[in-house]
């Protein structure tokens, strides 16, 4: 198991190419958090700053190495980049509240310190990540595709 720290990049081996992703946080009670760069490459870039500065495609807390391990795809830190200052305050994650019937109450927010809640979303808590564990399976599946 491989002890991630903010600023490690990590390739992962997909079907259609190298995915990277660069580690942002470390919680005591989650998983790593990460952050999806930009596009899927034919081989690793000369320079990892300008992929690091470049786009998010989403944000997961996930623990990379057992979920990859399992899928049997291979990954390794490349590189240590600083992460950029935009990405640099813990994210907030959004969690529906859901009644007996299953729909949504109202939604937690977390920090990574502490909760507040809201019933409406408005567009930027839209974007916000989910409040979860993401599986192997999903986070490939993200990696990879097109339309995020």
């Amino acid at each position: 198991m491989t002890d991630f720290t903010p600023g490690d990049v990590v390739e992962i081996a997909t079907d259609k190419g190298r995915a990277f992703v660069q580690v942002t946080h470390t919680h005591s009670s989650y998983p790593p958090v990460v952050r999806a760069l930009d596009g899927v490459h034919a081989a690793r870039p000369d320079d990892l700053g300008p992929l690091v500065s470049g786009p998010t495609r989403f944000v997961a807390m996930i623990p990379l190495d057992s979920a990859l391990d399992k899928l049997g795809r291979a990954h390794e830190v490349v590189g240590h980049v600083e992460v950029p200052e935009e990405q640099k305050p813990f994210p907030t994650f959004r969690m529906p509240i859901r009644d007996k019937k299953g729909e949504i109450v109202y939604w937690w927010f977390w920090d990574g310190r502490g909760l507040s809640y809201d019933v409406e979303l408005d567009d930027a808590q839209k974007a916000l990540p989910l409040r979860e564990v993401m599986t192997g399976t999903r986070f490939l599946d993200l990696l990879v595709s097109e339309n995020i």
